[in-house]
C-alpha cells in the first residue's frame, strides 16, 4: 500500500522515513520529493509497505507524530488523475 506523508520540513531524507516506519513493518521504498534546484524537500514524500494492515497500522501510529517540529500529516495515497484531455482555449 502507498501512503503519503505530508508536512515535511526541508531537511527530511528518506531514512529517516525508513526509520519512521520500520517499525510497523516492512518498507518496501521511500521517496521524498525535492526541489529540482536546491534539493529541499517540497514539503511531502511516499512509503510503500506490503502489508495492508502494517500500512494502515503506520498511518493510524504516525498521523500527527511531529518530525523536526512539525505533525506529519499521514494518510494513504490517492491515485492522481490523469494529464492532458482537452485544453482551454
Amino acid at each position: 500500500m502507498e501512503i503519503f506523508v505530508g508536512n515535511l520540513a526541508p531537511q527530511t531524507t528518506e531514512q529517516e522515513l525508513v526509520d519512521l516506519f520500520q517499525p510497523f513493518g516492512e518498507v518496501k521504498w521511500v521517496e521524498v520529493k525535492r526541489e529540482m534546484f536546491t534539493g529541499a524537500c517540497k514539503g511531502f514524500g511516499f512509503v510503500e509497505m506490503p502489508g495492508r494492515q502494517h500500512s494502515l497500522n503506520a498511518i493510524a501510529g504516525l498521523n500527527g507524530k511531529e518530525l523536526h517540529g512539525q505533525p506529519l500529516r499521514v494518510n494513504e495515497a490517492q491515485s492522481r488523475p490523469a494529464r492532458g484531455g482537452q485544453r482551454r482555449r
